[in-house]
């Protein structure tokens, strides 16, 4: 007989969703066990012989690999599976990817940067977690320039719905005429936290890009690009080697960034991809041995 284990749990180990957002759907009433909705948190069943639907799918144990994926999140891309307006997801970017995968965490629509998208929900669930400390640094371009009083008072955090909203830190990049470069570092990024505590001294973004999580960088992605990366590789980029999630480790993939070449991106690919690249096709940028040689 197999073992009871937490709804919650279930969800995210079939691949739907993290397990914090699948905590949100069993709130929400769009969970079911044998026919009958649940919004007990804590609930236990048996993932053989219960049958559990989510959003009116049936969910399935799930038998597919592991898979981990860095994504260069474009601007104007939502950080959804999918969008009721409409507009482009940043699943829809990870084209040759047939499991279904998830982002880790969110990025508004008009920010960009890294982002990480997996179908193991107990190591998003750890990722997301405060607890395990993965620190999300972020470059911000700023209207105007920033004084030192306004950038401790950006320091010392703003009080939003009754709670404060702090960054771990906050330091200056370089200030322009016009303009001012701020770097971000935080803990646990709630939504649109940065914007929130900008607007809030009277400070206008306007550009915000997440440059690095944990020790996991951008490197010499494009935006739209992707790689796959191991558990192990992705682990130990986050600082997190010493953590033993369970489910099933993959064989170590390729780290060779991906990317959907179209419009404008295309035109700037021209030296990093193979001869005759056409629109809306995926290529591997050729290796650095190669293009040394050329």
């Amino acid at each position: 007989m197999s073992e009871e284990i937490r709804l919650q749990k279930f969800i995210a180990d079939c691949g739907y969703s993290s397990r914090r957002k699948a905590e949100g759907l069993i709130e929400n009433g769009d969970v079911s066990v044998n026919g009958t909705i649940v919004t007990q948190m804590g609930t236990k069943i048996n993932p053989v012989s219960d049958t559990v639907t989510v959003e009116g799918r049936r969910l399935y144990p799930s038998k597919s690999k592991k898979i981990y994926i860095l994504l260069y999140k474009p601007k104007g891309y939502v950080t959804t599976m999918d969008d009721p307006e409409g507009r482009n997801t940043v699943v829809g970017l990870c084209k040759g990817i047939k499991e279904r995968i998830y982002p880790v965490g969110r990025l508004d629509y008009l920010s960009e940067g890294l982002l990480i998208l997996t179908n193991d929900g107990d190591l998003a669930n750890k990722i997301m977690h405060p607890r395990y400390g993965v620190i999300k640094r972020y470059e911000v371009k700023v209207s105007g320039q920033v004084s030192d009083s306004t950038l401790n008072n950006l320091k010392r955090g703003t009080k939003i719905d009754n709670r404060v909203i702090k960054p771990l830190s906050i330091r200056l990049i370089k200030q322009l005429a016009t303009k001012t470069w701020l770097e971000f570092k935080l803990a646990e990024g709630k939504n649109r936290e940065i914007r929130q505590i900008c607007n809030a001294q009277g400070i206008m973004v306007d550009k915000l890009k997440r440059v690095a999580i944990g020790n996991l960088t951008l490197k010499k992605m494009a935006p739209g690009e992707y790689m796959t990366l191991s558990k192990e590789e992705l682990l130990d980029g986050l600082g997190m080697a010493k953590v033993k999630p369970t489910g099933t480790t993959t064989a170590k993939t390729s780290s060779k960034p991906t990317r959907k070449i179209t419009g404008k991106t295309a035109a700037r690919t021209d030296s990093r991809t193979t001869k005759g690249a056409t629109r809306g096709t995926t290529r591997r940028p050729i290796s650095k041995t190669t293009r040394k040689g050329r």
